[in-house]
């Protein structure tokens, strides 16, 4: 039995992003999409996750070597155990080149959590 998972692709370039959830101004969350926005804020929520998220998505080239981000002041495999919890909240995608993993910020979940978080101007 493979443990192996498909990832969701990368949004083309130029292609509009569907976001998760509307804008928090917008109007109350639905339980699906209160769910939703729940998982990624939950796998941001851990100081280390954070410092990888962060490491990932500023990384040269949009996307890291593991072997590049690992130095966050915990042991590989507790560096395995988080970029697995970023990847189940579906913030990264990865990519193995070799004995390598690569690390991946997914565009359409950035985007998403900016128009989350953005207040809309007041209406005239």
């Amino acid at each position: 039995m493979s443990n192996m998972k498909a990832l969701p692709l990368l949004e083309p370039a130029g292609q509009a992003v569907e976001p998760c959830c509307p804008p928090l101004t917008e109007r109350p969350f639905t339980a699906e999409e209160a769910e939703t926005a729940a998982r990624m804020f939950k796998a941001l929520g851990d100081p280390v996750r954070l410092r990888l998220f962060s490491a990932v998505a500023s990384h040269e080239g949009g996307e890291a070597c593991v072997c590049d981000i690992s130095d966050v002041g915990v042991s590989q495999p507790t560096v395995s155990h988080h970029l697995k919890k970023l990847k189940e909240a579906g913030l990264l995608t990865s990519e193995r080149r070799g004995t390598w993993v690569y690390y991946r910020v997914e565009p359409s979940v950035l985007a998403s959590m900016v128009r989350l978080l953005v207040i809309a101007p007041a209406a005239a």
